[in-house]
């Protein structure tokens, strides 16, 4: 456990040194947007991309690893909705469905579960951040968005998810990842200038990113529009933490017993990326969409929150089996 928290308690140190950063004004939260924008366009897309560069297209993805996790994903989205539909509405019912089935992997998950398990498990990481960015969230903002096209029709559905997939296409994320698999398929090198300013946006993903989520989520919960009960809140968040990871595991290892290639390690990764809060990023969608994102702030908080006790439980559990 020592060896566990090691690692964690950095991480999520950083995430409240950032929060208290923009609650005490030390950090200016015009700032915010600022930090954000550096570390989505520059420094996680370098990080990413040398990640991908550093290892062969079939360990980056692993089909049977991207199908467990998309099965995943899909339901825990439709579990959380239908828990949540009669209370909160369609629209904040795919938002908290968002939050629930989306785990902060790029800013969050890459560098953490890197540290706890090595550069091996920076490849179903990626996966999931893939299926998360173009399967998860296209779903839940086409239905966020479908609520109030009720009356006209099935027309409406390609529309808005449609417009969901051009979203994910314009995040830069998934581009890096894929020059990345292409500069390790044709064994491109970066003249040595190039590769030195990607490595030095490269290592300053990690603390940067962790840092902006305490921010990000403090700007949240201060422009959140309304009062959330703790029952509006707090099932997604223990949906997030405790059911997504249950789900990933119980359905890799039923599809392992079946015959399907479901490798331990990369099941191990999977669960453990499951398992980490939701994605920050999430609150700034739901203020964009009109979205109750004090409902969907409060969810994101309670989840980074409780994951410092319930990730490193959980990395604690299953590190020995990811060694062997």
């Amino acid at each position: 456990m020592q060896a566990i928290l090691t690692v964690t308690i950095p991480f999520f140190a950083l995430v409240l040194l950032g929060f208290v950063a923009a609650q005490r004004r030390l950090l200016p939260e015009a700032a915010i947007p600022g930090l954000n924008a550096y570390v989505l366009y520059f420094a996680l897309p370098c990080m990413l991309f040398r990640f991908g560069a550093s290892m062969p297209f079939a360990r980056l993805i692993d089909p049977a690893l991207i199908a467990v996790y998309a099965l995943c994903a899909l339901g825990i989205v439709g579990l959380t909705v239908a828990l949540t539909l009669r209370r909160v509405g369609l629209k904040n019912g795919a938002f908290g469905a968002l939050v629930a089935a989306f785990p902060n992997s790029g800013f969050m998950g890459v560098p953490l579960l890197v540290a706890l398990f090595g550069d091996a498990a920076s490849g179903p990481v990626i996966g999931t951040l893939l299926v998360d960015l173009f399967l998860t969230s296209t779903l839940c903002l086409a239905l966020a968005q479908a609520h109030g096209h009720g009356a006209r029709g099935d027309a409406a559905w390609p529309v808005v998810a449609l417009r969901a997939l051009r979203g994910a296409a314009t995040n830069p994320q998934p581009w890096a990842i894929a020059l990345g698999a292409l500069a390790a398929a044709t064994a491109l090198q970066l003249p040595a200038a190039a590769a030195q300013v990607v490595k030095m946006l490269a290592d300053s993903a990690s603390p940067v990113a962790l840092f902006t989520i305490g921010a990000v989520l403090w700007r949240a919960g201060q422009h959140a529009h309304s009062r959330t009960a703790l029952g509006d809140y707090l099932p997604a968040a223990l949906i997030k933490l405790l059911v997504h990871p249950l789900l990933v595991g119980a359905v890799g290892l039923g599809l392992r017993a079946t015959g399907v290639d479901v490798p331990a390690f990369g099941l191990t990764i999977l669960v453990l990326a499951a398992a980490l809060p939701s994605a920050s990023n999430v609150s700034l969608l739901a203020e964009r969409y009109g979205a109750d994102n004090g409902r969907v702030a409060r969810i994101i908080m309670a989840s980074t929150v409780l994951a410092f006790a319930s990730f490193t439980l959980v990395a604690w559990l299953l590190h020995p089996a990811a060694a062997t």
